[in-house]
């Protein structure tokens, strides 16, 4: 299974309807597609993590989502149920959104292109300062922990947040 993330900016009246073309294209292209708040997420490879370890749930039965998606959202929110996950879920007015494509590399190119029609394309998912109190409020990152390790590890902490949703409980 392949995986590829787009990034950029929409403008949402309505997040369902946003939801709902997203979700065409998944279906026209066999494809697994997630929309979270770019904002939210602390660069490429904390998706990626929640990606492999919503898959590696699911391989082993462990998932709590029936839909693939919301596994995605659930591991990248770092928390265990699916209600609290949706906190990295778009909103309607101005975003920024990080799109989860997953699926065979042919179907996920064909995907891609019809996405990246909806967003403006900008380079969003680097952890950066902007995100800093977004971030360190969605994963309940503590003052201590940030002194303890420093700034510049809270992409870091986002990770172990994401590697721990298994295990508290």
């Amino acid at each position: 299974m392949d995986i590829k993330i787009s990034s950029g900016s929409v403008n949402l009246d309505n997040v369902q309807d946003f939801i709902k073309k997203l979700n065409e294209i998944a279906s026209v292209n066999n494809v697994t597609v997630q929309a979270l708040n770019a904002d939210k997420v602390a660069g490429k490879r904390h998706l990626e993590f929640a990606v492999n370890k919503a898959l590696r749930a699911i391989d082993n039965g462990n998932n709590r989502a029936k839909d693939t998606g919301i596994e995605i959202m659930r591991y990248a929110s770092g928390k265990r149920q699916i209600e609290d996950a949706f906190s990295m879920g778009v909103h309607e007015g101005a975003n920024n959104v990080a799109i989860v494509i997953l699926g065979q590399y042919s179907n996920i190119e064909s995907a891609f292109e019809s996405i990246n029609k909806l967003i403006s394309e900008k380079t969003l998912l680097d952890y950066n300062e902007f995100k800093k109190d977004l971030i360190v409020s969605e994963f309940n990152i503590t003052e201590p922990e940030i002194n303890a390790v420093g700034e510049q590890k809270i992409p870091d902490i986002v990770l172990e947040r994401v590697a721990l949703v298994d295990v508290l409980k």
